[in-house]
């Protein structure tokens, strides 16, 4: 068996059209799936527009951007990890489609995980835990992505607390959409810098 590298993934890389058509497919299921739950569970988490939580999203995913930029230089495991998981799926996009990387899944994966799922399983502390274990196990392509998945169980608490603690999904769903648009775009950038 092969081992492990960034530079030689396992699966056969996408397209920009098939990138991008795969993460509208994914987000459509997922906001699928949390269509559906709704039907057994019609409870979801508010959505209240204001400015207030707006920007307190936005603080928070700089502040996520900012420890996952400390992370990445501090823990060799993630770093490979997100190297792996960043290359497979941003190399083909354009320093622009950071905008979608940002949008699709901050609304879906927050629709999903923070607004049906943790109030579906409780709005508590077991609530947030299995809620964010799931985002976590979501962003594991395989086995030797455990840090990206430990990393993204750790942002899961972190966006779940936001909903849990301003009572509007808003918050996680703003501060989701800043970090993956950042770290999107810094990834980018230092990747064509570096050719």
């Amino acid at each position: 068996m092969p081992k492990y590298s960034p530079e030689r993934p396992q699966i056969e890389p996408l397209s920009r059209p098939q990138l991008l058509a795969a993460m509208a497919a994914t987000a459509l299921i997922l906001l699928l799936i949390a269509r559906v739950w709704l039907f057994f569970e019609p409870f979801l988490f508010p959505i209240a527009l204001n400015w207030q939580d707006a920007s307190i999203g936005v603080g928070l995913g700089l502040g996520i951007s900012a420890v996952s930029m400390l992370v990445y230089r501090l823990w060799p495991a993630y770093r490979q990890s997100a190297d792996f998981y960043l290359s497979f799926v941003l190399a083909p996009l354009l320093p622009t489609d950071s905008i979608w990387v940002g949008l699709l899944p901050g609304m879906s994966e927050e629709l999903l995980f923070r607004g049906v799922m943790l109030p579906a399983i409780g709005l508590n502390a077991t609530g947030l835990v299995v809620s964010s274990l799931c985002f976590g196990v979501l962003h594991m392509s395989n086995r030797q992505q455990w840090s990206y998945a430990i990393w993204a169980t750790l942002v899961g608490l972190m966006l779940g607390g936001s909903a849990l603690v301003t009572g509007n999904l808003l918050v996680p769903m703003v501060a989701h959409i800043v970090t993956n648009f950042i770290s999107s775009f810094l990834w980018q950038m230092y990747r064509r810098r570096s050719i």
